[in-house]
């Protein structure tokens, strides 16, 4: 085999990766920081493969800054096998790492422009990783507007960052929640409530959003109603993912495939297209 043969990385084998530490978030919920032993570059919105030895993998978009290359962090809600091995593990432990995979948000395009984030409930983290890119290049944007709901209080993700968010020049940080408890003084009601109240040009915006598929549809619809364009509207469309290389055929919508083309999609791609929000 040739010098140059050799060096071609097998993109199927995981890079040996070492939990350093996990906060948990909700109780179904916790970011894990993980260190790869190599460095790992990314960009926002794209997403890598975790693997648990033995057991199996799963893809996460990482919730850190695309600016941190040796460590990682990954906001990860415990749903299933792979999910529930990894909220009973502890720092040392070792797990395994593919990618990334998929295509950024196009945060270039957006330079010079509003960006508004609609998240609901886990859908925030993988928006953290864009927030990040945004709030590290904050000059280059007009307005960052964050726009994040959950059903209950307890289910919101990130609380120890909201007020520093808030404080931020040139962000806006706004949160509702769908059924209050005794202890919640803030905004009640779906996060399009959120978009409908803000004062924006929607010429100058574009609108990312990421949480559950029938929250993606409606902040859709809001945000066409409001005038914004489609080939501004991004949707992180996270599902049926599995080899991350278009080769299973299971995340296809039309003919793309979310673990190449996206997973944050453009809608004007993909709006004609009726499996679009479908699961």
């Amino acid at each position: 085999m040739s010098e140059s043969a050799a060096e071609v990385k097998n993109v199927y084998t995981p890079l040996r990766t070492e939990l350093l530490g996990v906060t948990e978030e909700t109780p179904t919920i916790s970011t894990f920081r993980v260190r790869p032993e190599e460095p790992v570059s990314f960009e926002a919105g794209q997403f890598v493969e975790l693997t648990v030895p033995g057991l199996g993998e799963a893809p996460f978009t990482p919730s850190s800054s695309p600016s941190v290359k040796d460590e990682m962090e990954i906001t990860i809600l415990r749903t299933g096998r792979v999910t529930d091995r990894l909220h009973q593990m502890e720092p040392g432990a070792e797990l395994g790492l593919r990618g990334p995979f998929g295509e950024g948000y196009p945060v270039e395009e957006m330079k010079g422009h509003r960006v508004m984030a609609v998240g609901g409930g886990v859908g925030l983290a993988p928006l953290r990783s864009l927030l990040h890119h945004l709030f590290e290049n904050i000059d280059d944007y007009e307005q960052v507007d964050i726009k994040y709901g959950s059903r209950k209080p307890d289910e919101l993700l990130f609380r120890r960052s909201f007020d520093r968010w808030a404080d931020k020049d040139g962000v806006s940080f706004d949160v509702t929640v769908d059924v209050p408890d005794e202890s919640w003084e803030g905004k009640v009601g779906v996060v399009t409530n959120l978009m409908e109240d803000a004062e924006f040009d929607p010429d100058e915006t574009y609108v990312v959003s990421c949480g559950p598929l029938i929250m993606l549809r409606f902040v859709t619809l809001t945000a066409l109603n409001l005038g914004v364009d489609p080939e501004r509207i991004y949707l992180s469309m996270n599902r049926k993912m599995s080899c991350g290389l278009g080769k299973c055929g299971r995340c296809n919508v039309g003919p793309y495939y979310l673990c190449k083309d996206g997973p944050d999609m453009c809608y004007a791609d993909i709006k004609d297209y009726p499996d679009a929000f479908s699961t």
